[in-house]
């Protein structure tokens, strides 16, 4: 008797609970999620038209801390600062590639996303990182805030760096002769390079300090500074080579970067280069 009582005793306290649980329900009601979408603003709407529907490419300016490197200190960008740096990545970067590519070039290889943040990301060992290329599905762009759409130089830095990742995005979808370029400048490269000087590496056959981080980064070097300079510009950094040797170096790199886009995605690199000039000299004049 003592052994039934209690299982009653079970029995009406899971009465009680279940009762109390379908009330509970019936105040809940409805969801208490929010699937409400916020209000498209202005800047929506600009980058819907010239970024998403054209290219499929989002441009993220709200922040998320799930894109971002929790660990630096790093911070959205002004509100203001996001219409100008994206109008300056399209005019160089989109239009260019269209314009000489074909319209459906960046659309079909492109990120499928562009993250813009405000400040400087700093490195420990007091460089920084102006772009980060990730997967093949996102260009997260840095220092948006300090763009200065009139300083040419300023300008070409920061277009410098969605050229280079760019040229990372293109090599995952169609790979450059790796072993062919090792064979140039074997026994360089150095995880050292934010340590040397730009013209001991040109000496040795690199465009950039960085170009000697290793052969992936020095193709993706060697193509964005090209891009990025006026053909007097390049021909400069060339004749500023005092080793011979170096500046056969760097030409033959040079080279091969021209046939790879010419076999590769059948573009007149050159054409892409002055393009880009031309495109740069409009963005700083406006």
């Amino acid at each position: 008797m003592k052994i039934l009582k209690q299982y009653r005793t079970l029995l009406f306290v899971a009465g009680i609970l279940t009762f109390a649980a379908c009330a509970n329900d019936d105040q809940l009601g409805e969801s208490q999620l929010d699937y409400t979408q916020p209000e498209k603003t202005a800047l929506d709407n600009w980058i819907a038209t010239n970024y998403l529907n054209p290219y499929n490419i989002n441009a993220q300016y709200r922040w998320n801390q799930n894109t971002v490197d929790n660990s630096r200190f790093l911070f959205p960008p002004m509100v203001e600062s996001v219409q100008p740096a994206l109008e300056v990545v399209k005019q160089i970067w989109l239009d260019s590639y269209t314009t000489v590519g074909g319209y459906d070039f960046v659309k079909k290889i492109a990120p499928r996303e562009i993250v813009l943040v405000g400040g400087v990301n700093s490195n420990s060992n007091g460089t920084r990182t102006l772009g980060i290329a990730d997967s093949g599905q996102r260009i997260t762009l840095f220092e948006v805030d300090y763009l200065d759409t009139n300083n040419r130089a300023n300008v070409t830095e920061f277009i410098h760096t969605i050229q280079h990742e760019y040229v990372h995005i293109l090599n995952q979808n169609k790979p450059f002769d790796e072993q062919a370029w090792q064979k140039i400048s074997p026994g360089d490269y150095t995880g050292t390079w934010h340590l040397e000087v730009l013209q001991n590496s040109r000496n040795l056959g690199f465009v950039t300090n960085y170009a000697r981080n290793n052969i992936i980064e020095d193709f993706a070097e060697t193509a964005s500074t090209i891009l990025t300079s006026s053909k007097a510009e390049y021909a400069a950094i060339l004749n500023s080579i005092t080793n011979p040797i170096g500046k056969a170096k760097l030409q033959q790199k040079e080279a091969m970067v021209v046939q790879y886009y010419k076999d590769a995605f059948n573009i007149d690199f050159y054409a892409l280069r002055d393009e880009a000039e031309k495109n740069t000299t409009i963005v700083v004049n406006n």
